[in-house]
């Protein structure tokens, strides 16, 4: 996963859903399904020729490695851009739509539902994508992205002209915008700079600014089980018309802290066992406040978010301990789930007590 997120760094996705459409997708679906038994399926390296230059790309398809595999029904041509190269010079564009075009023959893609996403560099070459193709895309998601290159630092001279632009080509064209508010890679101007555009223009636009995130705010827009169902409700169609909404939201890093009584803190305190029954985390409290106390000897603060549920205030956003109580009310199980994984941590039961190791 870390080879693919490196790889993704400036990345740019362009694709579709095999969930077929109820008129001319139906019809796609027998030969998805024949040709499944043949088809390799993951990440699947392919090349492509234009004006004498070899470009190298990949199709991934969706039995590939993901966070959430089972959210994301798309085929998704992932274009490389050369070194020395950027996204948005018209060679690397052409080659990234040559792709798309062959690899949408290839798997008979149904063209009311083509895709277009980008992160970072990615994020600029979509932007230029959606503008020279606006007739192409059902929807558009950018994260960490802008129209401003830091490679061409005089297009911020057009800063009064240049977001309407984009907005005027594009439309009611379905746009998701995310970045991190303290992104110090691309400036979260560029994103609040062609929201404004777009709900000044009648779009179709959605910013969702990460409170506490820096560049790296792909991981968790793409975490997001909303986004793929929105792509999915999104179609190309010309004779349903697309509405016109802003929707600007600011996500704080972490939930508002719940409260708790001496009672409902001491409740947690305890040493949480493995599958295996050896000692993984103990919680303690000091004060109000709780703490977690690893196995090897590191220490993180608790807070909750419910009754039924913790939260690292100093560790990852999503990361989450799920609380398991008895008939009676009582923890009995810690579950400990991010985006990769869950892990069950069974309370120890009065007795004999386990005691860690020495640090």
């Amino acid at each position: 996963m870390h080879r693919i997120r490196r790889l993704l760094a400036t990345g740019l996705w362009l694709a579709w859903a095999l969930t077929p459409a109820p008129s001319s997708a139906s019809a796609v679906r027998p030969h998805l399904l024949r040709q499944e038994r043949f088809q390799e399926t993951g990440f699947l390296n392919r090349k492509i020729d234009l004006h004498g230059v070899t470009y190298r790309f990949q199709i991934c398809l969706p039995q590939a490695v993901r966070d959430h595999p089972e959210r994301w029904p798309f085929i998704i041509v992932m274009p490389q851009c050369p070194q020395a190269h950027y996204w948005t010079d018209p060679d690397v564009m052409a080659m990234a739509m040559a792709a798309l075009d062959r690899e949408t023959e290839e798997f008979h893609a149904d063209p009311e539902r083509t895709y277009l996403t980008g992160l970072s560099l990615g994020g600029y070459g979509a932007w230029e994508l959606a503008r020279l193709n606006p007739k192409r895309w059902a929807a558009v998601a950018i994260a960490a992205g802008g129209i401003f290159w830091s490679y061409r630092p005089q297009r911020w001279q057009q800063v009064a002209t240049l977001p309407a632009q984009y907005a005027r080509v594009l439309g009611r064209t379905p746009i998701w915008l995310f970045h991190g508010s303290l992104d110090d890679v691309v400036s979260p101007r560029e994103s609040e700079l062609m929201y404004a555009a777009f709900k000044a223009n009648s779009g179709n636009i959605r910013l969702w600014i990460y409170q506490g995130l820096k560049h790296d705010c792909w991981t968790r827009a793409f975490d997001e089980p909303e986004l793929p169902r929105w792509l999915l409700a999104r179609r190309n169609d010309p004779t349903r018309p697309q509405l016109s909404t802003a929707e600007r939201i600011v996500i704080p890093l972490h939930p508002a802290a719940m409260r708790l009584s001496p009672a409902q803190l001491d409740s947690f305190v305890g040493d949480y066992l493995d599958l295996h029954g050896q000692p993984t985390i103990k919680v303690f409290r000091q004060g109000d406040q709780l703490f977690q106390k690893n196995r090897y000897g590191a220490i993180a603060e608790l807070d909750a978010e419910s009754l039924s549920s913790l939260f690292y205030p100093n560790g990852g956003s999503t990361t989450r301990l799920f609380v398991e109580r008895d008939s009676q009310g009582r923890v009995i199980a810690l579950t400990f789930h991010d985006d990769r994984h869950e892990e069950r941590w069974e309370r120890m039961r009065p007795g004999p007590r386990i005691r860690f190791q020495p640090e």
